[in-house]
C-alpha cells in the first residue's frame, strides 16, 4: 500500500522498447495525430528504456510514424544515450530554449497525443503557442493498457524484487525488538534491502501500536512496547520494478484480540488470492475479501481497495476497486491487501503481489505471513 512511489532506472531491452514504440504507432496510426508527446517519466521509461526524474526542466519523447526523438536535459545526455532504445537523443543546456527542439522535433504536426493526466496546463499552452499544437488527442489511457500486461522480462523482474523483499522482512523482524522506535526499524529495512541488492520501492512504513491504524502514517519516533501491533509495508525494486508487501507482528505475547483480528483478515487475503483468475472482474477480487469481513461485523473497518497493480510504479493499473468491470488478464500483476482498522488500538493488513494466470494466479511474496512475535527486551 506504501504511497511515496519513486521509479528507479528502467532497463529494457533495445528489442523491447521498440516493440514498445511500434505498439503506440500502432494506436496513432488510428487516430488523426502526427506525433506523439510523452511527458511522464514513467511512460518513457516504458518506452525507451531510459529513466530519469528531470525535476522542473523539460523532458519529453516525440513519437512519429517512422521516428522518435528523446528530449533531455543536457545533465542527463550521456545516460540518456546508453538507454534510449531507438530513440534519438537531442538535449538543451540551462538557460536554452527548451521548446525549439519540441518545436523542431513536432515539426508540420497540428494534431498530437499527449498524457493529459500528467501535461501541466502551462505545458500545453507552450505547445499550442511555441509548437503549433493546435489539438491535443489523450494517449494516457492507451499508454497505461499497453503497461497493464507484463511480459516475461517484467514479471522475472517483480519476481526478483519480491524476493529481495522477502529476505530483507525476514531479517528485519529477527532483529525487532521493544524500544526501537519506528523510524530505526525504516532506516534498518531500507539498509538491508540494499545490501541484497535492491532498492526502496517507496518510503517504508512501520506503525506501531495506534499508529497501525493510520493506513498511510510514516514512520515517527514512537517505540515499540509491549502489546503493540506492529505493521511493516514495504518493498524492493530491482531493475526499475517494485515489489510491496506488508506483513505484522506484536510486541510480547498477543492476546486473543490480536490473534482473532489477524486471523480474519488472512482469510480474507486468502480468499481474494483464491479468487483471482484470467476473465473475471476486478471487483470481484475485493467483493472476495470483503464477504469475510464483513460477515465478522468489521465491514466498515476495511474502508479501502482490497489492492492496486505494481510495475514500475508503485500504484498502477489494474486496480480492484469495489465494483470494478476491468476484466483481469494473465499478466496482469497487482497487490492483494485486505485490512482492519480499530482506532486507538491498531490495526491489520496483509499484503502480497500475484500475477494473474488463466486458471488462478501465481504469489510472487512468500515470506512467513503468519503474527510475528517480537521480543520485549
Amino acid at each position: 500500500m506504501g504511497r511515496t512511489a519513486s521509479a528507479s532506472q528502467a532497463l529494457s531491452s533495445s528489442t523491447a522498447a521498440t516493440t514498445r514504440l511500434d505498439d503506440l504507432r500502432r494506436w496513432m496510426a488510428g487516430r488523426p495525430v502526427g506525433a506523439a508527446y510523452i511527458t511522464h517519466p514513467v511512460s518513457i521509461a516504458y518506452l525507451t528504456g531510459f529513466y530519469a526524474e528531470p525535476f522542473e526542466r523539460l523532458m519529453a519523447l516525440a513519437v512519429r510514424p517512422d521516428s522518435a526523438t528523446l528530449i533531455v536535459p543536457a545533465i542527463e545526455h550521456q545516460k540518456a544515450s546508453a538507454h534510449s532504445g531507438q530513440a534519438d537523443v537531442v538535449s538543451w543546456r540551462d538557460g536554452e530554449d527548451a521548446y525549439a527542439l519540441v518545436r523542431e522535433a513536432l515539426a508540420g504536426c497540428a494534431e498530437v497525443a499527449v498524457e493529459k493526466e500528467h501535461l501541466s496546463v502551462h505545458s500545453a499552452e507552450l505547445l499550442a503557442s511555441r509548437a503549433g499544437v493546435r489539438e491535443m488527442v489523450d494517449a494516457g489511457p492507451e499508454v497505461r493498457r499497453l503497461r497493464r500486461t507484463k511480459s516475461d522480462g517484467e514479471i522475472e523482474r517483480l519476481q526478483r524484487a519480491a524476493a529481495i523483499t522477502d529476505s530483507a522482512g525476514d531479517e528485519v523482524f529477527a532483529r525487532l525488538r521493544a524500544g526501537q522506535t519506528e523510524l530505526e526499524v525504516a532506516l534498518m529495512l531500507g539498509a538491508l534491502i540494499g545490501e541484497l541488492g535492491g532498492s526502496l520501492s517507496f518510503e517504508s512504513l512501520v506503525q506501531s501500536g495506534p499508529n497501525s491504524a493510520l493506513p498511510h502514517i510514516r514512520p515517527t519516533s514512537r517505540r515499540l512496547a509491549a502489546g503493540d501491533f506492529v505493521l511493516i509495508d514495504f518493498g524492493a525494486a530491482f531493475d526499475g520494478y517494485k515489489a510491496d508487501s506488508t506483513r505484522m507482528g506484536v510486541v510480547g505475547e498477543p492476546s486473543a484480540k490480536h490473534s482473532e483480528i489477524h486471523q480474519l483478515v488472512l482469510d480474507a487475503h486468502d480468499a481474494a488470492i483464491a479468487s483471482v483468475r484470467a476473465g473475471i472482474p476486478a471487483g470481484d477480487v475485493d467483493a472476495a475479501a470483503r464477504r469475510v469481513i464483513d460477515t465478522a461485523g468489521y465491514g466498515d473497518r476495511f474502508f479501502h481497495r482490497v489492492g492496486h497493480g505494481i510495475g514500475l510504479e508503485e500504484h498502477e493499473d489494474p486496480s480492484a476497486d469495489p465494483g470494478s468491470t476491468m476484466t483481469l488478464e494473465a499478466g496482469m500483476v497487482f497487490t492483494i491487501e485486505p485490512g482492519i482498522y480499530i482506532p486507538g488500538w491498531g490495526g491489520v493488513r496483509i499484503e502480497d503481489d500475484v500475477v494473474v494466470e488463466e486458471g488462478g494466479c501465481r504469489v510472487l511474496t512468500k515470506s512467513d505471513r503468519s503474527l510475528r512475535l517480537i521480543r520485549e527486551s
